[in-house]
């Protein structure tokens, strides 16, 4: 033990520096920053707070990975390529996704954060008063406490919804054989990548989609979305209401509001998988003792994320920023800004940074900043796209369906950003960058990139940004003028 945790772990109250409560990817990087700059942490992994290492998009991602591969060997034949109909080893599936957690984990184990001295407290948590919290039989008086307790599953208020046996994706990743024919309620993101992956991988699925499919996306990329899915045979529900949930003769049924008013659309399966939101664990946290107060299930915090006690932070998705929704992908990034402000007292600004989406369905749709129509709302704009069909790259690995559409202000520089198509979650670091530094779309059309690959999309829909000029009488006058010289 540290000279450090041993400190912590004497008779009487605890007072480290820093008290992390939670235990996702944001609340490790506050402890673990913190304690490498010599800094004393105590880290309370409440059993309600979210997985360790993030291991909720594991599932997502592995199988995601998997039904791409699946694909891959299915359209081989385009390439002039003979093979068989894929056989997927659900066993050996199930052994993948264990093995993405088990290595993830390994950043967060109890030994590492040992090592490096940071007190580790499996125990539910909640605040005394405006200084103390109470975690088991520890009371800790750190100077500043961080709330990363992340965000749970939830389940919409359906009659009869909660009796069933309903399925989260660590809980799909665990079953023993793949479902048969598999329900899927709910548009967030990690429902429609294991949607498709499931249907990929062998499952009939059917996607219930109340509130549209992805509706926080560029209507243009989810009708790309949309024919991928359709395509690969998943049955689509969009727009229809669920009016009750029930069961019989070991069979779900989802029973859907009619167009015509009638009696409704019952649609049945074999499992159910519910990704229609998700919601911080607040309540037993007793956050008005220590002056906090939490709205709409999230807790207000100001642009240097603190909440209205000063001495509390609160981040990632668990916290709401002057109204905006919560953000899981924001954790790390709102962690990087409370140790840096926590440690060296620097100004943060949490809303200065636009926070990059991503599903990993296929197409991948990537997007940054504001929409085209809540750009409109706010001026005029320039919108550029390009579509993946004109790059060399994406014509010879045959992903040519997709596109990159820019939003940008009158004076070029980027509001927002829209990618769909083949590696578009890594496309979309580039425009990151780009409107981190608030460049111009001209800025990035005078980059020099490596040919032939997928990233000269980004540079030629930049470069439409000069097409206009081809058309202006002004511009042909000089360029005539200039000929006469050689």
């Amino acid at each position: 033990m540290t000279e450090t945790a041993k400190a912590l772990a004497s008779p009487g109250p605890m007072t480290p520096d820093i008290c992390v409560v939670g235990s996702g990817p944001g609340a490790l990087t506050v402890a673990t920053t913190a304690a490498l700059f010599g800094v004393s942490v105590v880290l309370v992994e409440t059993a309600r707070g979210s997985d360790r290492s993030g291991a909720s998009s594991t599932p997502s991602a592995a199988f995601s990975a998997a039904a791409e591969r699946v694909q891959t060997i299915r359209e081989a034949r385009r390439f002039g390529i003979s093979t068989g109909e894929p056989q997927v080893d659900a066993a050996q599936l199930r052994s993948h996704a264990g093995q993405i957690a088990a290595a993830l984990a390994a950043n967060g184990s109890a030994e590492r954060l040992a090592a490096l001295g940071i007190v580790l407290l499996k125990s539910d948590a909640h605040f005394l008063n405006r200084h103390t919290l109470a975690a088991g039989e520890h009371r800790i008086r750190a100077r500043r406490f961080v709330v990363a307790v992340g965000a749970q599953p939830t389940l919409p208020p359906i009659p009869g919804l909660a009796e069933l046996p309903c399925l989260t994706g660590a809980a799909l990743a665990a079953l023993p054989r793949r479902p048969e024919r598999l329900l899927v309620l709910g548009g967030e993101p990690n429902g429609i990548e294991l949607a498709q992956a499931m249907r990929r991988l062998g499952s009939e699925v059917v996607l219930v989609l109340p509130d549209g499919l992805l509706p926080q996306e560029d209507p243009e990329a989810t009708d790309l979305v949309r024919r991928a899915l359709l395509r690969d045979g998943v049955e689509l529900h969009e727009g229809s209401a669920v009016l009750r949930a029930g069961a019989s003769r070991h069979r779900l049924r989802l029973v859907l509001a009619s167009s015509d008013g009638g009696d409704g659309i019952t649609i049945e399966g074999t499992h159910l998988l519910v990704a229609t939101g998700r919601a911080p664990a607040l309540t037993e946290l007793d956050l008005d003792l220590a002056g906090v107060s939490s709205d709409a299930g999230a807790i207000p915090v100001d642009r240097g994320l603190r909440t209205a006690n000063r001495r509390i932070f609160a981040i990632g998705d668990c916290a709401s920023i002057a109204g905006a929704p919560p953000s899981a992908h924001a954790a790390e990034h709102h962690a990087a800004l409370v140790v840096r402000n926590a440690l060296f007292r620097l100004p943060i600004n949490a809303t200065g940074q636009a926070i990059p989406r991503l599903t990993l369905c296929q197409p991948e749709v990537a997007s940054l900043g504001v929409s085209e129509a809540e750009a409109r709302e706010q001026g005029a704009i320039g919108v550029l796209r390009w579509p993946y069909a004109e790059n060399e790259r994406a014509q010879a690995e045959r992903h040519s369906e997709g596109l990159i559409k820019l939003i940008t202000d009158k004076r070029g520089r980027i509001l927002g950003v829209t990618i769909v198509g083949a590696q578009a979650g890594e496309l979309i670091g580039l425009w990151c960058l780009a409107v981190q530094q608030r460049l111009a779309v001209k800025d990035v059309a005078g980059l020099v990139l490596p040919s032939p690959t997928l990233s000269e999309i980004s540079k030629r829909a930049a470069l439409s940004v000069h097409a206009p000029l081809a058309s202006k009488p002004g511009i042909r006058r000089l360029i005539g003028f200039l000929r006469r010289f050689g």
